[in-house]
């Protein structure tokens, strides 16, 4: 692959969405292994906006969100397939 060409997939209308695009989350797919806690985080996740920080090889765009929490940072990264996330035009972000 040609380096200059950033890995791309595409949000749930078809619209392009590579690293540096910032996303709506609509669905998450949890782990079913997941403790309660993270479950959580990841599903407060559905509605918000994310920076994707890189689409892999399957066409997931990953997208990480950070939580203050009572005494620590806790951290939720989650890789979005189409159908979980829409494309946001930079105005909007």
């Amino acid at each position: 692959m040609d380096a200059r060409v950033k890995p791309a997939t595409t949000d749930k209308f078809g619209h392009p969405v590579v690293a540096g695009d910032f996303v709506k989350i609509l669905a998450v797919s949890p782990d079913p292994d997941m403790d309660e806690d993270e479950l959580d985080m990841i599903l407060f996740m559905v509605g918000a906006s994310s920076e994707v920080e890189k689409v892999d090889e399957e066409g997931r765009a990953w997208v990480t969100m950070w939580w203050n929490c009572v005494e620590t940072t806790a951290v939720s990264t989650v890789g979005l397939l189409p159908h979980e996330m829409q494309w946001l035009p930079p105005e909007v972000t």
